[in-house]
């Protein structure tokens, strides 16, 4: 008879690599982060590549891939959460704005049409090719041909690049452009359905056209679409990437609340549901209630109030980092919580504050009471390779990631060149300059009260520029599906029930990465 193996540990194995109750129990009272603990490999019938890695934050939203982009004003805003949904993740749009200008952001998002360049940078008649060389410059675009409108909004013309010269600068937008008699475009009408089934006949009867300009009725500019992007999408095979998507097939978006207080330090209520409201309108999927202390009265006022008010949004609370501050904010109405306090590369709130537990820790303990309240668990902080989110999602229902897509073209952060190596900025959201433009409340200060020295717990930094989100997530889901083929787990809840922990040594760290060679890397031409 032939013994058949199964997804778990048994015999021997089964007292060297323990599960989460048995492990964590253990090494009691030492806090355990990402690099302490290793998993066990299990016997596997699963190939990664057919690993499903879908999650639920509640029962209204649901992700392809568990994977949040930070609510941070250097990580995002809409073109960031338009990636992420695209790939089957959520972007939470940040608060460091007007609230206008979040909901635009939001809107921006649900009326994204997939390949449909809404707001394409645009210029003027009257600029000179001289402005538009030096925005090409200080904007670091990697294009350089332009729809031009006029003061009303209306398609005049369109900017070649190939007469965007130095030779030119001096010649005014009006002289050198195709102008609008001789340009071939397309109503919003024929392509509000299928953009890129008709972009592609489009750019098939129109042989030598390489953009097609869509307008409405008035002949206002409504989107572009390029040949490129157009074969780009329609070269993918369908199983690449499955976006996130509401029931109205809208693209889903997340956006980070501020809890705005009166003059006297009690909630803004009004303020708060009027904002709230507007998003809502906008069909905002879920509204994250960010602050460094999640656990606390004020943050619970909010939580309670916007769940009174819009109970079919999903709600997403924290951050803590026990299993009474989970109970609480669900007892609240909150749908997710964030777990992590100070694990973040560029979070300091462990040196200011001395508080905080090491993240793996701290999911453990989350996650006792997360069961029984019945809510979902979301790893905040402290991601910075996949095998991170591989255990992250042994305890938990999705990760947030910040430092790892700050890097990328989609991020909103200011791009530098140093020593030839391109960068962009990336603060933490309790750093002295994030404070100042909003994100103070999310520290428990003021940031109008000039009267104390305020204590930051984050620094500001670079990353470097690492490409586009499609690329980065790509690896990232890359990696968990190969941890999960490890474990034999076809779905994330398999891989909850099957991972069994390690302690790890710093010499075994160390033997987990590249050593005693010289690396090398292959560069094509």
């Amino acid at each position: 008879m032939t013994k058949v193996a199964t997804s778990s540990l048994t015999g021997a194995d089964a007292e060297f690599y323990l599960p989460a109750d048995a492990f964590f129990r253990a090494n009691l009272p030492v806090g355990l982060t990402f690099d302490d603990v290793s998993l066990a490999t299990l016997y596997s019938e699963i190939l990664p590549k057919d690993a499903e890695t879908s999650t639920a934050l509640s029962d209204a939203l649901r992700l392809q891939i568990p994977i949040i982009s930070s609510d941070m004003d250097t990580v995002t805003e809409s073109r960031m959460a338009i990636a992420m949904a695209l790939n089957g993740g959520l972007g939470l749009i940040h608060y460091n704005m007007p609230p206008k200008e979040q909901i635009k952001e939001v809107a921006r998002v649900k009326r994204h049409i997939h390949g449909l360049i809404q707001d394409p940078i645009t210029v003027t008649p009257d600029q000179l090719i001289g402005d538009v060389l030096a925005m090409i410059e200080s904007k670091r675009f990697a294009f350089s041909t332009f729809p031009v409108l006029d003061a009303e909004g209306h398609l005049v013309g369109l900017l070649s690049g190939n007469v965007v010269k130095e030779r030119y600068k001096a010649k005014p937008v009006t002289d050198v452009m195709t102008p609008r008699a001789q340009l071939i475009t397309e109503n919003e009408a024929a392509v509000a359905k299928d953009p890129i089934k008709a972009a592609d006949s489009f750019f098939s009867t129109h042989v030598g056209v390489n953009k097609m300009l869509v307008v409405d009725g008035a002949d206002r500019l409504r989107g572009l679409v390029t040949i490129s992007d157009v074969e780009k999408i329609t070269s993918e095979t369908k199983s690449r990437r499955k976006p996130a998507r509401d029931a109205s097939f809208r693209l889903v978006v997340g956006a980070a609340l501020s809890p705005v207080r009166k003059s006297d330090g009690s909630l803004d209520r009004e303020k708060i549901l009027n904002h709230v409201g507007h998003l809502v309108d906008e069909h905002v999927d879920a509204i994250a209630v960010s602050t460094a202390h999640g656990h606390t009265a004020g943050v619970g006022d909010v939580v309670k109030l916007v769940h009174g008010a819009f109970p079919q949004v999903t709600l997403i609370a924290g951050n803590v980092t026990s299993g009474n501050g989970v109970t609480y904010l669900a007892e609240c109405g909150a749908h997710a919580i964030k777990i992590g306090q100070g694990p973040g590369s560029i979070c300091t709130t462990r040196m200011v504050a001395g508080v905080g537990i090491p993240q793996l820790t701290a999911l453990y303990v989350a996650s006792l009471a997360a069961k029984t309240a019945g809510v979902k668990l979301i790893a905040d902080g402290g991601i910075v390779k996949s095998g991170d989110i591989v255990k992250a999602l042994t305890l938990a229902d999705a990760v947030i990631c910040g430092g790892l897509l700050a890097g990328c073209r989609e991020a909103p952060g200011e791009i530098m060149e140093i020593s030839g190596k391109v960068y962009k900025q990336y603060r933490g959201m309790g750093s002295l300059s994030a404070m100042k433009a909003g994100s103070a409340a999310r520290y428990g200060h003021d940031r109008n009260d000039n009267t104390r020295k305020v204590a930051a717990e984050g620094i500001e930094a670079l990353k470097e520029v690492s490409g586009s989100v499609d690329d980065v997530l790509g690896n990232l889901i890359g990696g968990v599906q190969s941890g999960m083929g490890y474990l034999g787990a076809k779905n994330l809840p398999a891989l909850r029930a099957n991972a069994r922990y390690v302690r790890v040594t710093s010499a075994g760290r160390k033997e987990a990465e590249p050593h005693d060679v010289i690396e090398v890397s292959t560069r094509k031409n």
